[in-house]
């Protein structure tokens, strides 16, 4: 299919994902304390009901009070290492798909707007690819943030001396298998989570665009489009959050089976018999004060990204 004449057909083929990955990158500089805090709230009560346990971090600001009292405030970016290389993957992935399906028409329908299926289908595909590509990342990084001070310590504890050392854990336990042990945990999370938040953007920005006011300032249609399907993407994504938390930093018995759940759907049952549906959505709020301003970097970092890529090689726009 021939390029859709836009801003960006002139770059060179695949600079999107450069962007992309730097955006995730910038992006996840300033969101990882809130990552921290929002993994410490869903691993508290772990398979405990409610109302059975003492809850040590009582709201968001809360267990960001703790851990800066009992950790320091550097713990607050905890696990910043991993995280970061696993923004690369991710949304170099996905972020970068969705602008480069953009460019060459495969996310749009015939009158060149975003199509809901394409988009949420293409984004879904590029997210879970991203996420299995980085499992690694992702699995030292849960652990890591979720190591903790003994007097507020939730969820299985790792004892990690750091990152380097984290890898050396998980290779002499497992190998290759167990850097990618609970790779599984993350694909409904961002098949569900990337289709829902690039195919809402899509659309958002689609219908502001003509507007006077949007087609003057491209970074103000972006800053809204990404605002909205930034709060869109933590409510349908939350329960699958949790999940993915509990799966990948859960420990293992001497056959290197996890110690609390057997698997994806065991541990859905579990956390629904055990907790409710409100254990599914613990840590909702730092998921959604992540999860916005996340989204809002990553594409306005993107933006920017381009219109300077643009403007020192003279693209035209």
């Amino acid at each position: 299919m021939p390029p859709i004449r836009d801003s960006n057909t002139d770059r060179p083929s695949g600079v999107e994902f450069l962007f992309a990955a730097v955006s995730g990158v910038g992006a996840g500089c300033f969101t990882n304390p809130i990552d921290v805090i929002k993994i410490r709230l869903q691993l508290q009560g772990e398979l405990e009901a409610r109302g059975t346990y003492k809850k040590i971090y009582r709201n968001t600001f809360h267990a960001a009070y703790l851990i800066a009292r009992y950790e320091g405030l550097f713990a607050l970016q905890s696990g910043i290492a991993p995280a970061l290389i696993f923004q690369v993957f991710l949304n170099g992935t996905r972020l970068g798909s969705y602008h480069f399906g953009r460019r060459y028409g495969i996310t749009l329908n015939e009158e060149g707007e975003t199509s809901v299926i394409k988009t949420a289908l293409f984004s879904g595909v590029a997210g879970v690819t991203g996420a299995v590509a980085g499992s690694p990342f992702y699995l030292v990084k849960t652990q890591l943030q979720s190591q903790a001070a003994k007097g507020i310590a939730v969820g299985y504890q790792h004892h990690y001396a750091g990152t380097f050392d984290a890898f050396q854990h998980v290779w002499r336990e497992g190998g290759f298998y167990g850097l990618y042990r609970g790779w599984y945990a993350n694909l409904p999370k961002t098949f569900i989570g990337s289709a829902t938040q690039l195919t809402v953007f899509g659309l958002v920005t689609d219908f502001l665009r003509p507007f006077e006011t949007f087609a003057k300032q491209p970074l103000l249609l972006t800053f809204v489009g990404s605002l909205i399907s930034g709060c869109c993407l933590a409510v349908v994504m939350q329960p699958f959050d949790v999940i993915s938390t509990r799966l990948y930093n859960q420990g293992t018995n001497v056959n290197g089976q996890g110690v609390y759940y057997n698997g994806l759907f065991d541990a859905l049952y579990k956390v629904f018999r055990i907790e409710g549906v409100l254990g599914l959505y613990k840590g909702i709020f730092p998921t959604l004060m992540r999860s916005a301003p996340h989204v809002v970097l990553c594409q306005v970092f993107y933006e920017n990204l381009a219109q300077l890529y643009d403007k020192y090689y003279k693209v035209p726009r």
